[in-house]
């Protein structure tokens, strides 16, 4: 998003990020004291960016609350959906998802839990003409005799070419199905619950949140005295330790100031003895990490 805000002549100083709780929500109610501060101050609040799953810890910000405040305020609202927005294919995640209608745009990249190869993302706007009005410009060269009579993609973007993304995204779904599509979907969900309930078991670990989706957030959590800083040396060596010994990957994010473990379940392929084996590979590393301080 701050990257897109620079590009589009902004700048980062105009960026107002809002607060998360403790589940890394974005809290509405200071969402709704920032735009009102914004416009007292004489400023003109632009576009409200909501998560349907952080890339760090795959939170969802409350929707509705979100999408009442953009409509009080005339405020565009985007809803980024990276990795999550997949699970909107399921109907009983759809159900969660309250007023998501009610968003001017939404992105997902299937590329991420939808089987895809790199890159492709999904790109939906409410109104098509506000978006076309804002990139259109179209030179004699580029004029035709049916120019309203088919989408026009170089008016949708800043890009007047593209490649053809939509391709095997459409190979994708005409192997899997949607049932097929949605069974893969589900055991990746069941699988993380049973990689969540199982690293809480040891004793070792904590979640750092609650599960969402196929993403766990957990760290290491010894029972002996150490210092918050001590605490995430550990899970950074811990990380480090994993990760150097090749047999699975993990990555990290922050939440707050505790350093946190990432554990995805969203690989095409994956099967419950690749979840059996990280569990022990990670304790395995856990434990040699822990007798060795």
């Amino acid at each position: 998003v701050e990257k897109a805000v620079r590009i589009a002549g902004i700048g980062s100083e105009n960026l107002v990020k809002i607060p998360v709780d403790e589940q890394c929500r974005m809290v509405a109610a200071d969402l709704e004291e920032a735009v009102y501060k914004d416009k007292k101050k004489g400023y003109v609040p632009t576009c409200i960016v909501a998560a349907l799953g952080t890339t760090g810890t795959c939170s969802f910000d409350p929707i509705d609350k979100i999408a009442a405040i953009a409509s009080e305020s005339n405020v565009w609202l985007h809803v980024d959906a990276a990795f999550a927005g997949t699970a909107l294919i399921l109907p009983e995640f759809r159900k969660l998802f309250r007023k998501l209608s009610e968003a001017d745009s939404l992105v997902f990249n299937p590329h991420k839990w939808m089987f895809t190869n790199f890159d492709c993302s999904a790109f939906f706007v409410k109104n098509p003409d506000e978006l076309q009005d804002t990139f259109r410009l179209v030179p004699a060269y580029l004029q035709t005799q049916n120019n309203n009579e088919a989408n026009d993609y170089s008016n949708w973007g800043i890009h007047l070419g593209r490649r053809f993304r939509a391709l095997k995204l459409w190979f994708v779904i005409r192997h899997y199905g949607l049932k097929g599509l949605q069974q893969m979907i589900r055991q990746h969900i069941y699988y993380a619950d049973y990689f969540a309930d199982q690293i809480a078991a040891t004793g070792l670990f904590e979640l750092v949140i609650p599960k969402s989706l196929a993403v766990v957030s957990f760290r290491l959590s010894p029972k002996e005295r150490y210092n918050p800083d001590q605490i995430n040396e550990l899970n950074k060596q811990l990380l480090e330790d994993i990760n150097d010994r090749g047999n699975i990957y993990l990555s990290h994010t922050m939440v707050g100031k505790k350093f946190t473990l990432r554990f995805v379940c969203a690989q095409t392929n994956i099967e419950m003895r690749h979840v059996e084996e990280a569990l022990h590979e990670i304790e395995f590393c856990a434990q040699h990490l822990l007798n060795s301080h």
